[in-house]
């Protein structure tokens, strides 16, 4: 295909230009190296090559000043800012880099469109002033008044001096360096009399580079290329010939000279697809599939381009690429902040920027845990990583000293003190201690060198950042603390990219829509075409105000949304293929509905399109439950546990889940053990079990009487406090919602002993029999044939007005209706209904078995929730609903009859011909 550039060196050779005595000027580096690509057609003879530079380049060398990096720009300009403003108004650097960047870009467009300084500074200034004249002129100011004022008057100064300190060093901004290269431009002029220049594939155009190009075109010393197609150009309302049409009538130079070029590319027959694909991952993957469907005519990809709308699919678009792809080359590179080492030091710098001695153990485990640093903790093969992170879990450590965590481990301590010491001494220690860790890290991946050569170019790229910190700290000293050093920190990364290894001028191109400037192709796929990315719409990140702009011909979201259609179209005019991916989901953070380019296209009727809705293939999946079959190895754990006992909590737990008793009694697989930052559910239930323990363990055989029970109160907080420690361990239950369950722990307690207290004041009389009753009882299953036994512990057994109790304490809410029953056959079927009831039964059992008690008795709980309904008695009904006579009283029929479905109940689980079936819960 004939390329734009192709068409710009074939002109110039039938013109006989000396390609040696011309300077290209172009809109960008990368179309740059695809001139130089096509200058070897053109020439038959050996010849020194001709300058190509991008337009910033050029500027930079007419300006004769050095460009300084946007980030140390922050650092100069709050020289000025602190030069100008009273010490007890002076902002932190912190504090000032939020605004300070959007007064840099205020300053840079201001000096590219070479609007007067002073005049638009003191034209703001008084905008304020009459926007607030309801206020500002209220007598007295308020500082807040004077200091908003004073601001707006300042912004002058601030301009010269800032922009004055550059010059004085001969360096610059790109603004500034726009404004000194049209200062220079007529001696320029002058001294380069024999020099052509050419100018191509611009389209918008600042005062500045207008001044310029206009200058050279004026004196003949330069040529210039345009790209607009007749449809744009010709079309008053089109704004991708929006720029194009204002240079064409209003540029003095072309009322003499011809318009070069105004082409009809765009008119030709085109294959236009448009997809409508839920997600930006979802264009990502049917990329992937547009791609496999082009390589059976397009094996090498020539001539193909994917342009991302939205930057960020870049990674999701290379997972994607089909894998026998050949030649590929990406031009926008992998941002730094994406790379796994940026969330170290991310971590590292919050963690630190708090200024504090202790640390959360939720930060200490996601650095420990780091893919990073994990390694550097494994000494002659022991994780000492993991021992630090148990014994936080196990000691229900919140937060940790550096101190607690050398105690834990005998290894590693210089490495602990890399992360943990010294951060808040100075900042040259912060980026020391970054500096030494990234040293550890090279050294330990110097020893698998092949295999880590990616991490390695990561690590390179962070020491240049750190490097990069520290010369601007060295310099300026403006940074004060960490969180300081973290804010430069993130503004540096933003902007650095790891650069993709690729074949710049072969195979398959993966751009931005701003590499795409001048290049042509075949070919396009274009991702994100959503309002909000293509355009990117409405957005003012400035001090200057909309009326002001227009005001000032500075560009608005009008003026940006032309460049984004121009980019857009121009993709189009010389392509055969193209591809317009958007996004059917709107998302007001990654881009709105369906663009109006992808509207305008349908309204212009131009090209026949292709419009479909891409829906993913989701297969039907049927939920079905999980099922464990019962091999002898797990028949051989099930005899394991008969033996050792079934308890009733994993009886509940079988009928609630069987999975749930496989994973946990026959493979063994606990809840992780994790630090509870508040006291959990189940911790609460301890606390009060061993208080109660403590108080009526010693009493055993005992009847209890009021005095007792008043001096047990007495000892609640003591008890309870004990109790805490050993359950929360070092856990803090001094503030927060801690010390409200710590307080709820000690009501509960209180609570209790008051309703005993009341029933023996009432003259009820109460004997405890036992208090936490260890039991193993066997159990006679003669169809199973092997040894089986019940084990639990009753929480209290006592005697009530001569009557026996068991009692099982609940710290949750119980009603009565949890510990009723109508059918036995139900008793094993519906764990929420009745698994109160199958517990306290059990308990019954087990007792009896052991001829710990006599029947008849009575079971039931005590709930601390419900205290008001005292002792909930286990009920057998003889029909459901109003009416039904109740049964409390607990005889050998009853237990015979839970006998009958305890025993169905234990067959079952030690049947092998039936599966462990998951139930939903």
């Amino acid at each position: 295909m004939r390329t734009f550039i192709f068409d710009v060196l074939t002109d110039l050779k039938e013109k006989q230009t000396n390609l040696t005595e011309t300077t290209f000027i172009l809109p960008s580096k990368r179309a740059g190296l695809f001139l130089k690509h096509q200058l070897h057609k053109f020439i038959n003879r050996p010849i020194f090559s001709p300058k190509i530079l991008s337009i910033e380049e050029f500027v930079e060398d007419l300006s004769a000043l050095k460009k300084i990096p946007n980030t140390e720009l922050l650092f100069l300009f709050y020289n000025s800012y602190k030069q100008l403003t009273p010490k007890e108004d002076l902002e932190s650097f912190e504090s000032f880099t939020k605004w300070g960047q959007l007064l840099l870009q205020d300053f840079n467009e201001i000096d590219r469109y070479l609007i007067l300084q002073e005049k638009i500074f003191n034209y703001l200034s008084a905008i304020k002033e009459v926007e607030h004249q309801h206020w500002s002129l209220e007598t007295p100011q308020t500082d807040f008044i004077k200091k908003y004022l004073s601001f707006w008057n300042k912004l002058n100064s601030y301009y010269n001096d800032f922009t004055q300190s550059m010059l004085d060093e001969n360096s610059g901004y790109q603004g500034l360096m726009y404004r000194k290269a049209v200062e220079n431009l007529n001696a320029y002029i002058q001294n380069n009399g024999n020099k052509s220049h050419v100018f191509l594939g611009f389209n918008a155009l600042n005062t500045a580079e207008k001044k310029i190009i206009e200058e050279l075109l004026e004196h003949n010393l330069a040529q210039i290329y345009w790209d607009i197609d007749a449809t744009f150009i010709e079309n008053r309302i089109h704004d991708a010939g929006f720029f194009t049409r204002q240079h064409k009538t209003k540029w003095n130079y072309f009322s003499h000279h011809p318009f070069n070029w105004i082409t009809s590319h765009y008119s030709k027959p085109k294959n236009i697809s448009i997809y409508g694909i839920p997600k930006q991952v979802g264009q990502a993957k049917y990329i992937g599939n547009i791609l496999k469907d082009l390589q059976e005519e397009n094996p090498s990809f020539q001539n193909t381009a994917i342009v991302l709308g939205d930057e960020n699919l870049l990674i999701p678009v290379l997972n994607s690429l089909p894998k026998n792809i050949g030649a590929l080359n990406i031009t926008m590179g992998l941002p730094l902040k994406s790379v796994p080492l940026a969330s170290l030091f991310q971590t590292l710098l919050e963690i630190h920027k708090k200024d504090s001695k202790t640390f959360y153990f939720k930060d200490l485990i996601k650095i420990l845990s780091h893919q990073f640093i994990r390694p550097l903790f494994i000494v002659e093969g022991v994780d000492h990583a993991l021992s630090i992170i148990n014994t936080i879990n196990n000691t229900n450590l919140v937060y940790v000293t550096l101190t607690k965590l050398k105690e834990m481990v005998t290894e590693c301590h210089e490495l602990l003190d890399i992360l943990f010491l010294d951060w808040d001494t100075s900042i040259e220690q912060v980026i020391e201690n970054c500096t030494a860790l990234i040293l550890l890290l090279k050294t330990h991946l110097d020893k698998n060198k092949s295999s880590n050569l990616l991490a390695l170019e990561y690590l390179f790229r962070f020491n240049t950042l750190f490097n990069e910190l520290s010369r601007l700290n060295t310099t300026y000293h403006h940074i004060k603390d960490v969180s300081a050093l973290y804010g430069v920190y993130k503004e540096i990364l933003a902007s650095e990219t790891l650069d993709f290894q690729g074949e710049p001028l072969q195979g398959l191109q993966i751009m931005g829509m701003l590499e795409s400037r001048v290049l042509d192709f075949e070919t396009v796929i274009i991702s994100s075409v959503n309002e909000g990315l293509l355009p990117a719409g409405k957005s003012n990140n400035s001090f200057i105000p909309f009326d002001v702009k227009l005001e000032n011909n500075l560009p608005t979201f009008k003026e940006k949304d032309a460049v984004y259609t121009y980019h857009f179209y121009r993709l189009l005019q010389r392509a055969k293929n193209v591809y317009i991916l958007y996004n059917t989901e709107a998302d007001v953070l990654v881009g709105g509905e369906k663009s109006r380019f992808i509207t305008q296209l349908e309204i212009e009727n131009i090209h026949n399109i292709n419009h479909n809705i891409i829906a993913p293939e989701v297969p039907i999946i049927k939920s079905l439950p999980n099922s464990i079959q019962k091999t002898s190895d797990v028949i051989t754990t099930l005899k394991s546990i008969a033996e050792k006992g079934f308890s009733p909590s994993s009886l509940t737990n079988y009928i609630r889940n069987p999975i749930d008793f496989y994973y946990e009694k026959v493979l063994g697989i606990k809840e992780l053990e994790d630090v509870e930052e508040t006291v959990a559910a189940n911790t609460l239930g301890t606390v009060v079990h061993n208080t109660l323990e403590a108080f009526y363990k010693p009493l055993e055989g005992q009847f209890l009487t009021p005095e007792i029970i008043k001096a047990h109160k007495s000892n609640i907080s003591k008890t309870v406090t004990l109790h805490f420690k050993k359950e929360y361990k070092a856990g803090d239950i001094t503030k927060g919602k801690n010390l409200i369950i710590f307080e709820i722990a000690k009501r509960y307690v209180a609570n209790f002993l008051d309703l005993e207290l009341k029933q023996l004041e009432a003259g009820n009389t109460i004997k405890i029999l036992a208090i936490e009753v260890n039991n193993v009882v066997p159990i006679n299953i003669p169809e199973l044939g092997f040894p089986i036994n019940l084990t639990g512990k009753v929480d209290r057994v006592d005697e009530y007005n001569g009557m026996v109790r068991l009692i099982d304490y609940k710290t949750g809410n119980v009603q009565q209706n949890k510990v009723e029953i109508v059918d036995w056959e139900d008793l094993t079927t519906d764990y929420t209904k009745y698994s109160k009831s199958f517990q306290v039964l059990t308990y019954s059992y087990m007792m009896s078995q052991s001829n710990h008690i006599k029947l008849p008795i009575e079971a039931g709980i005590i709930s601390f929730k419900n205290l008001n309904s005292g002792f909930i008695k286990f009920t057998k009904k003889d029909k459901a609903g109003y009416g039904a006579r109740k049964e409390a009283l607990i005889t050998q029929e009853t237990l015979s009859h839970f006998e009958t479905e305890l025993k169905k109940l234990i067959v079952e689980i030690c049947n092998p011909t039936i599966d462990f079936v998951e139930k939903e819960v």
